[in-house]
């Protein structure tokens, strides 16, 4: 699944717990006729993927849907969900795309010895 917007907020990466747990979280806002405005969370080593993105850019974020299931002290179901992104590339590159230039002899057949065309 994925997902486009632009990014609004890029949280900084939080530590959580001892084992070491981290994520980090953006948000986008889709361009649709009702604007949305969707957090994203990233976890682990996907947290570095952020590094490299400002708030305004437009992205599009591959994404999983997760839920788990709670049950509190009174033996009550809750249920949660959370969007993790995997991977974020933006949409319209603003930076032009480098052209590679080589330079060329020009090319011709006049000189070569083994040319027996009739003119």
């Amino acid at each position: 699944m994925e997902i486009t917007g632009k990014i609004k907020v890029i949280n900084d990466t939080q530590n959580i717990g001892a084992n070491g747990f981290r994520k980090r979280e953006i948000v986008i806002t889709t361009e649709d006729q009702y604007p949305q405005h969707i957090l994203v969370e990233f976890i682990q080593d996907k947290c570095d993927l952020l590094d490299n993105f400002d708030v305004g850019q437009e992205v599009k974020i591959a994404l999983n849907l997760r839920g788990r299931e709670w049950i509190n002290p009174e033996g009550v179901a809750k249920y949660f969900n959370a969007i993790q992104g995997w991977r974020i590339e933006l949409v319209n590159s603003e930076q032009p795309t480098p052209q590679i230039q080589t330079q060329q002899e020009p090319v011709s057949f006049l000189d070569e010895a083994d040319n027996d065309l009739p003119f």
